[in-house]
């Protein structure tokens, strides 16, 4: 089968490998749709101790496809089935999966393998994380079950509700469908980022108003400003540190602050402890998903209760991974939807 591998930071190749076989609790899953995403990006420039822990490996983790083969064992899944992949697998027995907080597992299984033609999922996502769609949902919609729902577990902490205002910092893939889960909360969604292609595309998607924050001093005052006054939720979906500061300053008192974009290790913040304690502002980080989350993700995306069409801004081939990536690292698409 044709396969990106990743043979170290910089080193992607397109190469012919063998269709793997399916052991003992295994799928072999034949992937319809995959997806770029910006940890692809970071990886590929930097590696990832987690995500990959050995090389060489094939590259890509956001997919959908059809059951080929199953391995012995495996029950209640057959070949001819359509289904959704996650990119991981928490262990169920370690004290975070036992308090409900899988996706802080302490032995989270990372499963990568999306841009190939065919992928072989391990015994434990396949008991836990292998979630059925139905024939005629298209692959290349639900392919953004883990995405979504890690943007689900974010609106989760936040606890948006119906008419509460939401900044959300940033106008990449996660901050785009960060606000589209929001609005269909019932919230007034204010987007802020920077003018160019992604904030013309993010004002066409109806929210209540898409804020160029460069265009001041004083980014959280421009959301406010825009907002009517402090925001009872802001998000952060940038991963810098400066934005982080700006969703502090722009929540209202008594508000929720998450923090969702991971900033470079090492990486600090400022924070004004008098309205932490006297405003009694919530701050969250939020990371990753559970089994739960992304199957609220795929009923979402397969009962048409999120269409993230808009986001797709490329198609392409798997030959074209390398190229789609460079799109993305130079802010030229959002996510590219890859063919195998």
């Amino acid at each position: 089968m044709r396969a990106q591998v990743f043979h170290g930071p910089g080193d992607l190749r397109f190469e012919e490998v063998p269709v793997p076989e399916p052991g003992p609790g295994e799928v072999l899953l034949r992937v319809e749709a995959a997806l770029t995403c910006g940890t692809d990006v970071k990886t590929l420039r930097r590696g990832h101790p987690v995500m990959i822990p050995k090389i060489p490996t094939v590259f890509g983790h956001e997919l959908a496809g059809t059951v080929v083969a199953v391995g012995p064992g495996v029950e209640g899944v057959a070949a001819g089935e359509r289904a959704v992949a996650a990119n991981s697998a928490p262990c169920g027995a370690c004290p975070p999966c036992a308090r409900g907080q899988e996706n802080l597992c302490d032995h989270l299984l990372f499963v990568n393998g999306a841009y190939a033609e065919y992928i072989v999922l391990p015994p434990r996502l396949v008991a836990r994380n292998l979630v059925p769609v139905a024939a005629g949902v298209p692959a290349g919609r639900v392919a953004f079950a883990e995405p979504v729902a890690c943007c689900l577990h974010a609106l989760d902490l936040a606890r948006v509700r119906r008419d509460d205002t939401v900044a959300v910092f940033g106008h990449g893939p996660l901050g785009l469908l960060l606000g589209l889960l929001a609005q269909g909360a019932g919230a007034r969604v204010h987007l802020a980022g920077k003018s160019g292609a992604r904030l013309a595309l993010a004002s066409r998607l109806g929210f209540a108003a898409c804020v160029d924050v460069t265009g001041g001093p004083d980014p959280a005052g421009l959301v406010r400003a825009a907002a009517g006054g402090g925001v009872r939720c802001a998000i952060d979906a940038t991963g810098r540190p400066e934005a982080w500061e700006q969703a502090v300053a722009a929540t209202d008192k008594g508000g929720t602050v998450v923090f969702f974009g991971g900033c470079a290790p090492g990486t600090s913040i400022q924070i004004d402890t008098r309205r932490i304690h006297y405003e009694e502002l919530r701050l969250f980080g939020a990371f990753h998903h559970t089994p739960a989350l992304i199957r609220r993700a795929v009923g979402l995306l397969a009962s048409g209760g999120l269409d993230p069409s808009p986001l797709v801004s490329h198609e392409m081939g798997l030959e074209d991974v390398p190229r789609a990536l460079a799109l993305i690292s130079r802010g030229e698409a959002l996510k590219v939807l890859i063919h195998p």
